[in-house]
């Protein structure tokens, strides 16, 4: 099933910048057998850790993170970039390679002691699934786990995941 899903995956030369090979998900989006395999293979590993809420970052984590919370039962949470969120906020600042961004979700979002999955596209460099798992830490939840659809693993972004709960990837590229 991993090397279906895999073909459904579009390298992208030199996007956003010079240097660097996109991995464009879109394709996979667009093939419902895919899509459907993929969220399948993204929240098997969970299926059974009794997960309440799913966490979904923004922004392709919003689209894998929905579907895996409707596979699980589960809730959903958006965990949004800056100022999009109407209602009282809790955020977590985080660096990146050349500068911050930060991560917010709704105060009333997570209720203490409830069982969350992060759910994001890709795992790059690991610093926005760290500080998401941060931020849902400092609401009191317990991480179940976090899981993405590809991780680039020459880029090292799990050595970032100091955490026990497990991080799975349906895919891994080189």
């Amino acid at each position: 099933m991993s090397l279906d899903i895999a073909s459904r995956v579009r390298d992208v030369a030199d996007f956003p910048k010079p240097g660097v090979v996109f991995k464009d998900l879109t394709p996979l989006l667009g093939d419902a057998q895919a899509f459907a395999a993929a969220v399948a293979a993204l929240v098997a590993p969970f299926s059974a850790l009794g997960v309440e809420r799913v966490v979904g970052i923004e922004a392709r984590g919003f689209i894998f993170g929905a579907a895996a919370a409707h596979a699980l039962g589960a809730g959903f949470v958006p965990m949004r970039k800056p100022r999009k969120l109407p209602a009282a906020t809790i955020g977590v600042d985080y660096a990146l390679e050349y500068g911050s961004d930060r991560l917010e979700m709704h105060a009333d979002a997570l209720v203490r002691g409830e069982r969350v999955l992060l759910v994001d596209d890709v795992l790059a460099t690991g610093g926005t699934l760290a500080a998401a798992a941060n931020l849902c830490e400092h609401a009191g939840a317990t991480l179940a786990g976090a899981a993405v659809v590809a991780e680039i693993a020459a880029l090292n972004g799990r050595a970032r995941w100091l955490r026990e709960a497990p991080l799975h990837a349906v895919l891994r590229f080189g």
